[in-house]
């Protein structure tokens, strides 16, 4: 089986903290009640009781996503396909171009989370191609200050309303085999592992875990 990381360039479980917890529960397991959902000027967005605005990307955010993605690179080198050395060395023209087309794109999504001018998480997604019923989640990333702290569920729950508003009820992501911090994080948003294994599409000493939930 191929990986559908492969198909989306990058993979969905980068570390993310080990106290992630649901979006409407806090680590204390209180209700959050100061979390508010806004509408941001450009589109829906959602803010958090710590001011991170989660978001859809824009074009204006080029040079600040490219920051973000070098940073994902040079932190968690096993959860993406691009090296740190080709993603620093691409033209910064290039890497907008590609920031305006996904920010305008009906068939995927990306989104962000923004704290005081700064993007300090990433979550992407796109339709599988062979499950009329399925988007695969790729691409996940928190800046090492934010993990633990409830942002994961945003930037999923964000991913998760796209799925939804195009028809797709059901969500999917690969984690490495090994990453328990992963697959603990995701299993408290409500993702299961399916017991599917696929080889790691450039590290063949690798394998990855497929996990499921509903949008």
């Amino acid at each position: 089986m191929t990986s559908t990381r492969a198909a989306a360039s990058e993979h969905a479980a980068a570390p993310i903290g080990p106290t992630h917890r649901r979006r409407s529960q806090p680590a204390d397991g209180t209700v959050d009640s100061a979390r508010t959902v806004i509408e941001a000027s450009e589109g829906r967005g959602r803010l958090t009781d710590d001011r991170v605005v989660v978001r859809r990307i824009r074009p204006a955010d080029a040079a600040r996503m490219r920051a973000l993605r070098l940073e994902m690179l040079a932190d968690s080198p096993l959860a993406f396909l691009e090296t740190l050395a080709d993603a620093a060395a691409r033209p910064h023209d290039e890497f907008a171009a590609r920031i305006a087309n996904d920010s305008t794109a009906r068939g995927s999504v990306r989104s962000i989370a923004e704290h005081d001018g700064r993007l300090v998480g990433h979550a992407a997604g796109f339709p599988a191609p062979d499950d009329p019923e399925l988007a695969i989640i790729f691409g996940v990333y928190l800046t090492p200050r934010w993990r633990g702290r409830g942002l994961l569920a945003e930037l999923i729950e964000d991913v998760a309303a796209w799925s939804r508003s195009v028809g797709r009820p059901n969500l999917m992501l690969e984690v490495v085999v090994g990453n328990d911090r992963a697959v603990r994080a995701y299993e408290r948003l409500g993702f299961v592992d399916t017991g599917v294994r696929v080889p790691h599409p450039t590290l063949p000493t690798l394998t990855e875990l497929q996990m499921r939930r509903t949008a």
